[in-house]
């Protein structure tokens, strides 16, 4: 008598590992939903249960900011995101009508009609929303207090990870496909070395920046406040120094401080609102100095600008791919790692729709799809920090030399010329190609200059003036004496 046929079992579920549970990491997961049945995501810390601060996070506690074009990268990724967010308290920021900034050539100004915009809030509460959504996912297992300790497979082809769990096991977690996420200490290219993949190329620009940063109740009626953004100047021959309020869930305001090297802020609470007078405008000192601190200062001084260029690797192994700051890191200052990891995610899920998460080059087709825009970002941020005083990376040449003065051309012009100010916007908020700033419209524009007179002051509204206003009876500021012209 023969034996029964046993059912097809139907082919074999599909697996991905990512590592690192960051925004990134969280990113990836949500995205591989789409292609493999189970996603196991390795995180070495444990996670809070709500909006708290991270461990190996130290950045979280200072401003962060979310471009328009990051958060449609994660609402491709994630749909309902942006809801949430503000459902939890976070601020939809409209641009340029809600952003008071001193640029290196002058105040913007605050232009009525509406071309782009930012979400604001804590980064602890940012990460939360995401952090809730994405584990909720079915197929997606987070493995916290757990260390990646090799990759498995190849030079050719990588087939899983080993790691080590809190209980102190080793495991091996077998993979179609590794992403690695875990940020701007990955220790990609020497797991990938040690398997024989040749070495990847960095490029770092380092400006010795240091930022300091504060909590603070914002004052009684400021729920609409804007942000109000000092920036320094890369062709003083002194360190670039800069301030920004940023107001954040919880009716408070995240002030941070920045300076490059010489030029650094410190954790000292007696020194922070000196500092924050002494910059190029002193506007955000003064409305700084009737709130109450609701924290310590703390500091952060990582904050270099640092490439691997991965997608340059020869025999790029297939299997695994790295994605956010484990690519590239960038200045703070300009707030683009968040939006860079975003539209990297949004890359990579785009090339395994097209191909399918096993196919052959996949790998190498992501990364180059990754590396975009982070060209972009990596472009307009060091293309402004090499020429700060003691700033260490490649020096400039003369075509970058042109270039710097092309984009000092446009910051100047777009004081006073909205076309200009929507164009690099456009690309500043990563919604658009550094090479829109070339198109001839925009070059025109410049060559002809801002067409209105430079504002005298902050573009402060007389309604946020006195919202904002110190306790009666102190001395008069110069806020009170700039005339605000909105």
């Amino acid at each position: 008598m023969s034996e029964p046929q046993r059912p097809d079992a139907g082919p074999a579920p599909r697996r991905a590992v990512v590592i690192g549970a960051g925004l990134a990491g969280l990113l990836a997961a949500a995205a591989l939903g789409e292609f493999a049945d189970e996603i196991t995501v390795v995180e070495r810390d444990a996670l809070p249960a709500g909006p708290e601060p991270r461990k190996h996070l130290p950045q979280a506690g200072h401003a962060h900011i979310l471009w328009c074009g990051g958060v449609e990268a994660i609402e491709s990724v994630l749909p309902g995101v942006t809801a949430r967010w503000l459902a939890a308290g976070a601020r939809r920021i409209p641009l340029p009508t809600a952003m008071v900034g001193l640029s290196p050539q002058g105040w913007y100004r605050r232009w009525t009609e509406e071309t782009h915009y930012l979400i604001s809030c804590s980064r602890d509460l940012l990460d939360w929303v995401v952090r809730e959504q994405v584990l909720a996912a079915p197929g997606i297992t987070l493995l916290a207090r757990t260390k990646v300790l090799s990759l498995e497979g190849d030079s050719a082809r990588i087939t899983g990870v080993r790691v080590r769990t809190a209980e102190g096991t080793e495991r091996v977690l077998e993979a179609d496909l590794v992403v690695d996420c875990s940020g701007r200490g990955t220790r990609t290219p020497q797991l990938l070395g040690a398997l024989g993949v040749e070495s990847v190329r960095v490029d770092e620009v380092d400006t010795g920046l240091v930022y300091a940063s504060r909590l603070f109740r914002a004052p009684e009626k400021t729920g609409d406040f804007p942000i109000v953004n000092v920036q320094s100047n890369a062709r003083e021959p002194r360190p670039g120094q800069s301030a920004v309020i940023l107001p954040v869930e919880d009716g408070r305001w995240l002030v941070t401080l920045s300076g490059t090297r010489g030029g650094e802020p410190t954790k000292a609470a007696d020194a922070f609102e000196a500092f924050a007078r002494s910059v190029r405008h002193p506007v955000v000192g003064e409305l700084i100095s009737g709130a109450e601190p609701l924290s310590d200062v703390v500091t952060f001084g990582n904050t270099a600008n640092r490439r691997r260029y991965f997608e340059k690797v020869r025999g790029w192994p297939e299997g695994f791919v790295a994605v956010g700051d484990a690519v590239a890191t960038f200045n703070p200052v300009y707030g683009h790692g968040m939006s860079v990891a975003a539209q990297g995610v949004r890359a990579l899920r785009d090339q395994i729709r097209n191909r399918g998460i096993t196919a052959p080059g996949l790998a190498r087709r992501a990364q180059r799809a990754i590396a975009k825009p982070a060209s972009t970002a990596w472009d307009l941020a060091t293309g402004q920090d090499i020429f700060y005083p003691g700033a260490t990376g490649k020096e400039p040449g003369a075509v970058d030399r042109l270039l710097g003065r092309y984009v000092d051309r446009l910051m100047l012009t777009s004081t006073g010329n909205f076309l200009v100010v929507d164009a690099l916007t456009d690309v500043m908020t990563l919604s658009a190609p550094i090479s829109t700033l070339v198109r001839p419209r925009v070059v025109l524009a410049a060559l002809r200059g801002p067409g209105l007179p430079p504002l005298p002051g902050p573009p402060l509204t007389d309604e946020e003036l006195r919202s904002a206003a110190r306790p009666r009876g102190e001395r008069k500021t110069e806020l009170e004496t700039d005339p605000a012209d909105a």
